[in-house]
Parts: C-alpha cells; sequence; structure tokens
C-alpha cells in the first residue's frame, strides 16, 4: 500500500500543478526551498527542548537538558521529538488537513518532517510506531485520522514497523480543548486500549507513538501509561507540532 502510494505522489507530483503548504505560491515543490530553509533554521526542533517532553529549557535546566516539570512529576513516556511550535508556520497547513479535509496536506507536512528529521531519526532503534486513534464515531465523522495520514508518509528506518490499528480509543463526547491540565488528564484516563492481538508482539518492545499536536501531553502521557502497563519497555513521542507553553491547571 505504501509503495502504491509513492508511485501516485510521485506521478501526481509531475503532472499536476502544486503550492507550498507554507508560502501558498505555485511552484514545483510542496514545500518550496526558501520555506524549507527557514523551517530548518527556525525549527522546534534545532532548539534546546527538554528530552521527555519537548518544551524549550530554560538556562537553569539546560546541563541536564530535562525541564523541572519532568523532574518533579514524571510523564510515562521516555522522550518526545517534536518538529515545529504549534503557532509556527506548519499551523495554517495543519488546519487545512484536519478541518477542511484536504489530504494532500499530508504529503507536505510529511516532507517537511522527512526534510528536517528523517536522517537523525532513520537510525532510531525502536521497534514499532503507533499514530494516536481516533474514536471510530470521530473517524466516521473526519473521515480520515490525520496522525496515521502523516505517519504512514514520514520516512523511517526498516526496523520500525508501522501499525496503524494497535491503538484503540473509547468515544468521549466531551473535547479537552480550553480545559485546565487535571481536567484534561481526568478526560483522558482510560480512554485508549490495545487491540488484544497486538499485546504480545509489543512485549518488551521500545514504541514509538505519532501525534499532530502535543499540548498539555495528557494524551500522550495516557498512552504511554497503558502501553508499559502491558508490557511495553520504553515509549517515544514523534510529534508534529509543539504548543510551547506549558499548560497549568489554573491557566486555560
Amino acid at each position: 500500500m505504501q509503495f502504491l502510494d509513492n508511485i501516485f505522489q510521485s506521478i501526481c507530483s509531475q503532472l499536476l500543478p502544486t503550492a507550498c503548504i507554507i508560502c501558498d505560491q505555485f511552484q514545483a515543490d510542496t514545500v518550496c526551498k526558501q520555506c524549507q530553509q527557514s523551517l530548518q533554521e527556525d525549527a522546534l526542533c534545532h532548539y534546546e527542548c527538554c528530552y521527555q517532553c519537548g518544551l524549550p529549557l530554560k538556562q537553569s535546566e539546560l546541563i541536564q537538558k530535562r525541564c523541572d516539570s519532568c523532574k518533579i512529576s514524571p510523564p510515562h513516556f521516555d522522550e518526545t521529538i517534536c518538529l515545529d511550535r504549534y503557532d509556527g508556520v506548519l499551523q495554517n497547513a495543519l488546519h487545512q488537513l484536519k478541518y477542511q479535509k484536504r489530504i494532500a496536506f499530508a504529503h507536505g507536512l510529511a516532507i517537511a518532517w522527512n526534510n528536517a528529521l528523517s536522517e537523525q531519526l532513520i537510525q532510531a532503534p525502536e521497534n514499532y510506531l503507533l499514530p494516536v486513534p481516533l474514536s471510530t464515531e470521530k473517524l466516521c465523522m473526519r473521515g480520515f485520522n490525520q496522525s496515521w495520514e502523516l505517519a504512514r508518509r514520514i520516512r523511517c528506518g526498516p526496523q520500525i514497523r508501522k501499525l496503524p490499528h494497535a491503538l484503540k480509543r473509547h468515544h468521549r463526547i466531551e473535547q479537552q480543548a480550553g480545559s485546565p491540565l487535571n481536567v484534561r488528564q481526568s478526560k483522558v484516563r482510560d480512554t485508549f486500549y490495545l487491540d488484544p492481538n497486538v499485546i504480545g508482539l509489543l512485549q518488551n518492545k521500545a514504541v514509538i507513538v505519532f501525534d499532530d499536536v502535543m499540548t498539555s501531553g495528557s494524551t500522550l502521557d495516557e498512552i504511554a501509561r497503558v502501553l508499559k502497563d502491558n508490557g511495553v519497555s520504553r515509549v517515544i513521542n514523534w510529534v508534529l507540532l509543539r504548543t510551547t507553553k506549558p499548560i497549568h491547571e489554573s491557566s486555560l
């Protein structure tokens, strides 16, 4: 399926006009050279960030490369790698994908990821990559899972196997957006579970969880808890966009 998708994308790039997903100028590449260069220079992945949660570090935190919040209240995941900040140049492209259902933007966003991070991550020793799932109800409403549409297009080493249906999600009516941190954490508790057929496969393995956006980290923390409760040894988050201000219990 991935092979056919690659052929389709190659044909489209040769036959159809395109526009840069960042500057919207018509030209040959989905991300133009100027915007790619700008992203290479200013993306969050090129800054000193906490290795565990992906937030930019304060001066006092640089030596240990870990933020004070992760030291005081360690999350269940072990590492987080983010491409860029949520309020950066890729935000509009992600919104076009998620809310306007323009799947072509997934291709451009994946190219931005691959150009910035694939060489760094190609030798990652992890065994499996799992996208953050949508509930069946939400998947039917949207028509696709944006995290999977991105994850299926990013380059990985041959040692990493992508499992799009391993993680499952119960349907929840309440929305997390705008909720305080403690409310977010309570809302997401017991939301995720694993397909019983893959539990044995993941025993003592290292797993990547791919998400389009990381805000408070409560969703990814709950997923990591579920994975480790089911025998996974290490959990790494790969995230397209990260909010760069921690969400405290009194905020939002």
